[in-house]
């Protein structure tokens, strides 16, 4: 494991272009009709009683070749995302709880079976996707890239440098250009940091474009995430859309098909569910729901329902 105070780690915030952005910044206030049910005692009581499925199995990751993009869902938010030349690891968590929330469905592997990771990205400060436990095991004296204002939260966990994107900035990582897209959410950890940033991670190698989204509610900005990204593979939150607070804050499945959509993307993805009981919907409701959007909209056929730890190369 890497010595975090074998020297200094350095926090480098791209130039701000300047300008005003349009806000996209979730409330905290509840909703209306929050009241009206008990999330306690109908959803965390019963999870706390519910068997984890799943199993770990050491994964066969294939020789990837040029031009080649290999995507390994991990669960939840988690992927290793591999070309022929780097290994990338986002938003990863293998912790068994969510502070008091039990994770229901076992990663696709264990962590000591991950390749060597190259680049590490996180999309925001939440517990289930930036998982300090989880990122001390992963690092390793290699670069990570955050949004702004999550950098210190990071920085002493054995990375080399930590990179803090604002929106639609882009830096370049070896062969690779990363971009922070906006999204729909809040950055917060605790209550009182609000200042932390957001967004989802556009990952171009070579003439390949993966999306990942990171946290989102549905909001118009996906038409002009397209427009400014040839955007090949979209990884889309689908889970996690009736939430206890009645927040607007995750896109439900029928609004990941429509993003996807407006994306103009050819493979969808779906994540952000079946691994942790956030919302009220039950955990197999996400995808049935997707399905059947898909097949609604005719985009059975671009729908890619990954296993978690099956690697798959596109």
């Amino acid at each position: 494991m890497p010595n975090p105070f074998s020297r200094k780690r350095k926090i480098v915030r791209q130039t701000s272009s300047g300008g005003a952005k349009k806000s996209t910044r979730v409330k905290l206030r509840p909703g209306s009709d929050w009241t009206k049910r008990n999330f306690i005692t109908s959803v965390w009581i019963p999870s706390l009683f519910t068997k984890r499925s799943g199993a770990r199995a050491r994964p066969l990751f294939p020789k990837v070749q040029p031009g080649q993009i290999c995507i390994t869902w991990i669960g939840h938010a988690s992927f290793l995302v591999q070309t022929h030349e780097v290994n990338v690891l986002i938003d990863p968590i293998w912790s068994m709880w969510l502070s008091v929330i039990k994770r229901l469905k076992e990663p696709g592997f264990h962590i000591h079976h991950l390749p060597s990771i190259d680049f590490v990205l996180v999309t925001h400060a939440h517990f289930d996707h930036l998982d300090r436990r989880t990122l001390r095991l992963v690092a390793a004296d290699q670069p990570i890239v955050v949004p702004v204002g999550v950098g210190r939260l990071v920085h002493r966990l054995g990375f080399n440098i930590v990179h803090e994107l604002d929106e639609w900035q882009t830096i370049e990582l070896g062969p690779l250009r990363i971009s922070l897209t906006p999204a729909h959410h809040w950055g917060a950890r605790f209550l009182a940091d609000t200042h932390r940033g957001f967004g989802g991670f556009v990952i171009g190698a070579n003439e390949r474009c993966v999306f990942h989204c990171g946290d989102t509610a549905y909001f118009e900005g996906f038409k002009e995430i397209g427009e400014r990204h040839n955007i090949e593979i979209a990884l889309l939150p689908i889970g996690a859309y009736d939430p206890p607070l009645a927040r607007e804050v995750h896109m439900n499945p029928e609004e990941a098909v429509r993003a996807f959509n407006e994306l103009k993307a050819k493979t969808l993805v779906p994540m952000h569910y079946g691994s942790f009981r956030l919302g009220y919907e039950p955990l197999e409701e996400p995808l049935e729901r997707l399905r059947e959007s898909a097949r609604v909209h005719g985009i059975e056929d671009k729908v890619l329902v990954m296993t978690e730890g099956k690697p798959v190369v596109l």
